[in-house]
């Protein structure tokens, strides 16, 4: 029997002995699972489950059979299977996919009502973490990142393990999937980085990757009043703590308070940001103690472990060092030479000289220079003996200088395979352009024997030394090196020989290094360094005071006048820098209620939502990136619910928001803010039946601007007005659908639901920065209309640069501007950029935000020539060369337009200048005469720019009534001399309103000053007073 067999252990008294063969088979001890038990028991059954099953209660273990225990050993020999959740889910029953669990809301970062200054300051984390935990290598589920194919391979690059290759059409990572590129005034989502203050786009290309608010203690604490403290934590290591507090007067007549603070640990992300005094709790008049500010900013920073930092001019510069590390404007790239029939690494560097299509390439590139006595960056190379060559390849790009590595320029070794003289420097580079000639090989990254070349830019050269000379681009990158831009067409190309591929490789290589820093080797070797600062600042540069005494030695930037009053609810979102939400973001617009309404194509992702003063970005924490951002002056409307929001901006596009707590109060919170910072308003969701004959009542151009609303209709007593602009049609965003769809959704739907955004206060349509300004550019074609050129006369770029320009400021026909003129618009745009959103819900006397962007709808914006490769052409050196040398031979005048053309350009420059600077109180008057001058340089640069040549016909009867006769040139001369009289009048004025308004802000500073010195002295007397009628032993009466 199985219980006294040899080898069984017998546990307990043994069994009487029984001839019931059921009896003695439950009597044997029970042999461990074959495999580990996998039902679990359902705190509660689903529907599917019935009482006593299997899947919804866990059996006792069912004693093993003879033939499981003949096959024991074999199994234990075996893994073990890991455990499954097969009964979990009921659809898993049925043999359906199980759903997947929905996102969590990402934490929102400490303190609640800090104002970050940049992105890299809200993925700030007091849990330091190993490399690789929340950057970039990490992939959120639907970008990009999560299917790039490191394998893909082309006839220029061949994939290889541990490289990404691409080969064009990637385009950027965005929410929820690639995106195309976005055009100036617009940032790509790699660029932005300061949020607290403008961040323009004047170029095609964007430098990416780079952390511009390192300069933020340069800006705002080095040669200012201001505190360090440094100090060894026992869980964050070394850590250096800047504070400052500021003082402004608000609109209001207040003051306001807030303090600055810089957080530096030996991660590489920074806390930077600024929390008003509102948003702290109540303290002393003279404001909160150092201690005090931080138990609140940095709950998880021990403050018993800070000392004051010694007052060493040493301590400013190392913060300095320490905090713009990772700024540089000096940069150098490798070139290798791959001839024909070539592709490898020994291959390439033996090339002695450049052929002419190299020579070609690298003229383009950049200039030729001669290394000795060379003043400028040199990238390691000798300009004193000419050891590592006679000449290099330099150039300069936004403000970087830039040095070429080139193979065929560096000292050549013969009979050395290796080449380790120019291998020494190009091995070195972080970025190499490995430049092919038609025939070579293609280029595998494998072949690179090196630990720093982390990104290579394969440019293969087709029909070199000639008119027709393009080039194709593929990248290889690392795998721990993100993503970044200018995307790649399709293909990869082609390219023109241009300066428009010069601007596109250089930027590309830029943002190339940039992004490798973000790479495993060179994260470590930056956090190395900043550990050493950090541990050199809190060990050698401390004082023995510590932050609970520092408050007594008398800080005078941690105090200040008294507070002033709360300015009501929300005075904590007045802040400029960036306020941060933890939401669940979506492309698409899913509608008030919640509903599938938008035709997402993708899941929602956790996102920290930043809104500041000039932008609003949504920040994957998981990976580091920003996935979505768009200037606030772009945001057009917003519709929300208890705890989802939809924003529209840009054109129309949409963006869905879910947010977490109770219901309406975060949404509550970016509805305020969004009011505060922007121009947007809430949309109004309109349903509109047809009538007896099928109508709607309204007519919308292809834009979805409502231009007519007939009388007595659904639509009319619905609220839908001329100059409303639809947002939504039944349920689909109009950018989202193709040409003509919102046409035949509105005419064949039998009930039309709508989100429209009503027009402004003056019965405008709304309109974004973006689309003012694309409207700008696309303003001299516009007006041009009423002159009809032929169709086989040349375009506007193939006139001589000079016409260009006077065919670019051509106004409009006779007449004023109708309401709905753009001219009108801008001006609508420039007086309302100050002004409060009537919208509001926060208190009137809370001061509003300034907005500090230039208006960049006024000065005179040429259309851009045609791009090549679908992207814009920046304006390169070589257009004011090419322009000077493009004269008009048949031009009767010359003298009166060298006269005129610069009096006349440089007047209307001035105006635009003066329009720009003049803020919201100028007076109607000044306007209007500012618009008339205006004008009449139009006119007069139109009439010089026609002068000579024949007015073309036009088929317009409207047509050209106001340049039917053209001016004298006497009458030119006295039009200008007439316009500088009155310009210089203009501008005394505009001066001595300024003088004016300066010494009435004066005045006004100076009678606050009397007005705090005589309430003390009426509060010091009072007190005086009831002192000596205590010792007199006069009754005390309330004086104070």
């Amino acid at each position: 029997m199985w219980a006294g067999s040899a080898g069984t252990p017998r546990r307990g008294p043994a069994p009487t002995p029984t001839d019931d063969l059921f009896a003695r088979k439950l009597r044997q001890p029970a042999r461990p699972p074959l495999t580990p038990h996998t039902f679990e028991p359902r705190p509660a059954r689903g529907p599917l489950l019935r009482s006593g099953s299997d899947a919804g209660e866990a059996r006792p273990p069912t004693p093993a059979s003879p033939r499981a225990r003949a096959h024991s050993h074999e199994e234990a020999s075996r893994p073990a299977a890991a455990p499954t959740r097969l009964f979990m889910d009921p659809l898993a029953l049925l043999g359906l996919p199980a759903e997947e669990p929905e996102p969590a809301f990402p934490s929102v970062p400490e303190p609640r009502w800090f104002a970050h200054y940049d992105v890299q300051s809200l993925l700030f984390d007091w849990v330091p973490r190993p490399w690789g935990l929340g950057s970039h290598t990490e992939v959120v589920p639907g970008t990009p990142a999560s299917t790039e194919d490191g394998a893909a391979s082309s006839d220029l690059l061949l994939g290889a393990p541990g490289f990404v290759s691409e080969l064009g059409g990637e385009g950027e990572l965005g929410l929820g999937g690639p995106v195309s590129p976005p055009v100036p005034p617009a940032l790509p989502n790699a660029a932005v980085s300061v949020l607290e203050e403008p961040q323009n786009r004047t170029l095609a290309y964007s430098l990416e990757h780079a952390d511009l608010g390192a300069g933020y203690y340069r800006k705002y604490f080095f040669g200012k009043e201001h505190q360090n403290f440094f100090g060894l934590d026992e869980g964050l290591g070394p850590v250096a703590v800047s504070l400052r507090r500021e003082e402004k007067e608000s609109s209001g007549g207040g003051t306001v308070h807030s303090y600055r603070i810089i957080v530096r640990t030996t991660q590489l992300r920074t806390l930077r940001g600024t929390i008003s005094e509102e948003a702290l709790p109540p303290g002393p008049p003279r404001g909160l103690s150092p201690r005090k500010l931080l138990e609140h900013v940095a709950p998880r920073l021990s403050p018993t472990c800070l000392r004051l930092g010694s007052a060493s001019p040493k301590v400013p510069r190392t913060l300095l060092t320490l905090d713009e590390q990772v700024l540089s404007f000096q940069r150098k790239v490798g070139i290798l030479y791959c001839r024909a029939g070539q592709g490898s690494e020994e291959e390439m560097y033996n090339n002695q000289e450049a052929g002419p299509p190299f020579m070609q390439f690298l003229n383009l590139l950049g200039d030729v220079v001669q290394l000795k006595g060379f003043e400028n960056y040199r990238a390691q190379l000798d300009t004193k003996t000419d050891s590592t060559g006679t000449h290099s390849l330099y150039t300069t790009y936004q403000d970087h200088e830039i040095m070429f590595h080139v193979s065929t320029m560096l000292p050549y070794t013969p009979n050395n395979q290796q080449q380790l003289l120019r291998k020494r420097h190009i091995g070195n580079d972080i970025v190499t352009i490995v430049f092919q000639e038609p025939g070579s090989k293609p280029f595998c990254p494998t072949t690179i024997r090196s630990h720093f070349q982390h990104v290579f830019l394969v440019v293969q050269v087709h029909a070199p030394c000639t008119p027709h000379t393009s080039y194709r681009v593929a990248v290889s990158r690392t795998q721990d090196t993100p993503a970044f831009g200018p995307s790649l067409p399709a293909g990869g190309g082609p390219f023109p020989a241009n300066a428009d591929f010069r601007a596109f490789l250089l930027a590309k290589a830029l943002n190339g290094e940039q992004a490798a820093g973000h790479a495993r080797k060179f994260h470590s070797m930056a956090t190395r360094t900043r550990q050493q600062y950090l541990q050199d600042l809190a060990t050698n540069e401390v004082t023995t005071t510590s932050l609970d005494s520092a408050s007594r030695f008398g800080l005078p930037s941690l105090g200040g006048r008294r507070r002033a009053p709360l300015r009501g609810p929300g005075a904590e979102l007045q802040a400029a820098g960036a306020l941060v939400w933890g939401v669940r973001a979506a492309p698409g617009a899913r509608g008030a209620a919640g509903g599938e309404a938008g035709g997402l194509d993708s899941a929602e992702v956790p996102c920290l939502l930043g809104i500041s003063a000039e932008a609003l970005v949504l920040v994957a924490p998981r990976d580091g990136r920003v996935v979505f951002n768009c200037a606030c002056r772009d945001v057009l409307a917003w519709t929300f619910s208890d705890q989802q929001l939809d924003l529209y901006h840009g054109r129309g596009e949409a963006i869905t928001l879910r947010l977490d707590g109770p219901p309406g109060q975060a949404v509550g919170e970016i509805v305020a803010r969004l009011q505060l910072v922007s121009r947007g308003c809430e949309t109004r969701e309109l349903a509109l039946p047809r009538d007896g004959q099928g109508r709607l009542g309204f007519e919308a151009d292809a834009e979805g601007i409502v231009t007519h609303v007939e009388r007595f209709t659904f639509a009319e007593t619905a609220g839908l007005r001329p100059g409303a602009r639809l947002l939504r049609v039944c349920g689909q965003t109009l950018p989202r659908l193709r040409p003509g769809a919102a046409a035949q959704l509105l005419s064949a739907a039998p009930k039309v639901c709508v989100t429209v955004l009503p027009p402004d206060d003056s019965g405008r349509p709304r309109r974004s920065f973006s689309e003012l300004y694309t409207l700008s550019l696309q303003e001299p074609s516009r007006r041009g209309a009423t002159e009809t050129v032929p169709e086989d006369a040349p375009g506007v770029a193939g006139l001589p640069a000079r016409k260009q320009l006077l065919r670019l400021c051509l106004p409009d026909g006779g007449g004023p501007p109708g309401p709905g003129h753009l001219a009108e618009e801008r001006t609508e745009f420039l007086h309302s950029q100050n002004s409060p959103s009537p919208h509001s819900s926060l208190s009137d006397k809370a001061p509003i935000l300034p907005n500090t962007t230039p208006d960049l709808l006024l000065a005179t914006t040429g259309k851009p020539s045609a791009p090549s490769a679908g992207r814009e052409t920046p304006p390169t050196q070589d257009e004011p060369a090419a322009s000077s040398g493009c004269e008009d031979k048949g031009d009767p005048a010359p003298e009166l337009r060298a006269s005129f053309l610069p009096r006349t350009l440089s007047l209307r420059n001035s105006i635009s200048k003066i329009m720009s600077e003049a803020g919201s109180e100028t007076l109607e008057d000044e306007w209007q005469s500012i618009s008339e001058i205006a004008s009449t340089c139009n006119t007069i640069l139109e009439s010089l720019s026609r002068e000579g040549h024949p007015i073309p016909e036009t088929g317009d009867s409207k047509g050209t009534s106001k340049s039917d006769a053209e001016p004298e040139p006497g009458s030119l001369s006295e039009k200008v001399s007439h316009l500088e009289s009155m310009l210089r009048k203009l501008q005394e004025d505009l001066q001595k309103e300024k003088a004016d308004k300066a010494a009435l802000e004066e005045e006004v500073r100076n009678l606050r000053h009397n007005n705090r010195r005589l309430q003390a002295e009426s509060e010091s007397a009072a007190t005086r007073l009831l002192m000596a009628s205590k010792q007199l032993g006069a009754p005390a009466t309330n004086l104070a």
